[in-house]
């Protein structure tokens, strides 16, 4: 069985890393901070993020890069904002330049550059001479019930056919079944745009507004990422399986999502900056839904629920406003995208 390294202990890093364990691999967990790293190791449990789940017999919690050097497949599931450094971290310690593969858990796009993880990955493997193998995983799966052993699904993308199948096989269990995609492009771009549109359903649930109105909002959600994810070279059916519909239905509806969780204090009344002050982690898609708007307008991609959250976040406008301003927009045939 090979060792899988996780590269980041929030509550989605840790999630996997006690799931892979679960599945029978030999796991070590990376903590970015000393002090956190040795009371994870001393509770065997991750009370900030990821309470009341006991870390199984045989992860191992390390501050220590060197010591995922043999980690092979390597799970970055660090925030979009620091993926490149926390991998270019993990290339200088690894030192060997043998084969390696970089499995992206992350749900985001790096604001400066507009790139994907697979992009991030690509340029820092080739900036120190790695041959690197990349795969993305995502889906609806909230961390705290697939650490759980909830029954979930998720899908792993890679351009290699071979790879994403592998990787099917090594991370799949009785309470993660797993399918295999070539789509990394929709995979990714899907990931992404589901925080912003489940940012805009937090806020329909926070004006009080009713089922009606949540799923027209998903539904046209989808439209819009759908449209982004054509735009750049996703797979049609890329967007109605589990990294596209499902894992947006997830977002949008349950308790656990942060964004979802946003969404609802920006239509409390709440300001982006009090809510953020508010909270340990940030929702993806506050970080996120600006740079979506860049690669949709870079492209011609019309995203009106997005460009609206946009504005409420940033532009201080009235979550009333902006939901009124989606409903009066000019009225279209269903299936244009």
């Amino acid at each position: 069985m090979p060792r899988i390294g996780i590269l980041g202990a929030g509550s989605f890093g840790t999630a996997v890393a006690v799931h892979a364990v679960r599945a029978g691999h030999a796991t070590t967990l990376w903590v970015r901070r000393e002090d956190a790293a040795r009371e994870l190791h001393a509770a065997r449990e991750n009370r900030r993020y990821l309470p009341g789940v006991i870390f199984p017999e045989g992860l191992v919690v390390t501050h220590d890069l060197a010591a995922l050097a043999d980690a092979d497949p390597l799970v970055v599931a660090a925030p979009s904002h620091g993926y490149r450094a926390v991998l270019r971290e993990f290339l200088a310690a690894r030192r060997s330049r043998a084969l390696l593969t970089v499995v992206s858990a992350t749900k985001g796009i790096e604001a400066e550059s507009l790139a994907r993880m697979s992009r991030v990955s690509a340029e820092e493997c080739d900036r120190v001479g790695t041959p690197a193998r990349f795969a993305a995983i995502s889906g609806p799966t909230f961390a705290a019930e697939l650490a759980r052993a909830v029954p979930s699904a998720a899908v792993v993308a890679s351009a290699d056919v071979a790879l994403a199948a592998e990787l099917r096989e090594t991370l799949a269990s009785p309470t993660l079944r797993l399918y295999s995609s070539t789509d990394v492009v929709g995979v990714e771009l899907a990931a992404a745009a589901k925080n912003v549109i489940a940012i805009g359903a937090g806020v329909v649930s926070g004006l009080g507004m009713g089922h009606n109105t949540l799923a027209a909002l998903i539904t046209r959600g989808l439209h819009e990422i759908t449209r982004l994810g054509l735009a750049h070279g996703g797979d049609p059916k890329t967007f109605s399986g589990l990294a596209g519909l499902g894992d947006l239905v997830l977002t949008c509806t349950g308790g656990l999502s942060r964004n979802r969780r946003t969404g609802m204090e920006l239509g409390q009344g709440k300001t982006l900056q009090e809510i953020l002050r508010e909270t340990t982690e940030v929702a993806e898609g506050v970080r996120n839904s600006r740079v979506i708007l860049q690669l949709a307008r870079a492209a011609g991609v019309e995203m009106p629920i997005s460009e609206q959250m946009v504005a409420v976040m940033y532009a201080g406008k009235p979550a009333k406003v902006a939901l009124f301003e989606l409903m009066t927009r000019d009225l279209k045939h269903e299936s244009e995208l």
